[in-house]
């Protein structure tokens, strides 16, 4: 059974840091390309940050240079850090894997207020 468990969101101060963990299983994680999506309330569901299976990154505009997506094979884990946390990076942050098959998590709260 495939399954994403996504950890580490919550309520964190304007300017803050966070880091988020996905847990994978039931897949080769190594295989796929991973993905943090983010949906804020109202809004839709956007992409925040990906790494493929061969560690190439790519950003939403509006996280470069504040997040960095990084993947532990050997874990089969994939962590987004967020720092510099501004309230408008309020959302539900979701994991999200990809190869011949998508699968999402269940998501996390990160609120960013003071």
């Amino acid at each position: 059974q495939v399954q994403l468990v996504e950890s580490g969101g919550g309520l964190v101060q304007p300017g803050g840091s966070l880091r988020l963990s996905c847990l994978a299983s039931g897949f080769i994680f190594r295989l796929y390309d991973m993905s943090w999506y983010r949906q804020a309330p109202g809004k839709e569901r956007e992409l925040v940050a990906s790494i493929t299976s061969s560690d190439s990154t790519n950003y939403a505009d509006s996280v470069k240079g504040r997040f960095t997506i990084s993947r532990d094979n050997a874990k089969n884990t994939v962590f987004l850090q967020m720092n510099s946390l501004k309230p408008e990076d309020t959302a539900v942050y979701y994991c999200n894997a990809i190869r011949s098959r998508t699968h999402w998590g269940q998501g996390t709260q990160v609120t960013v207020s003071s």
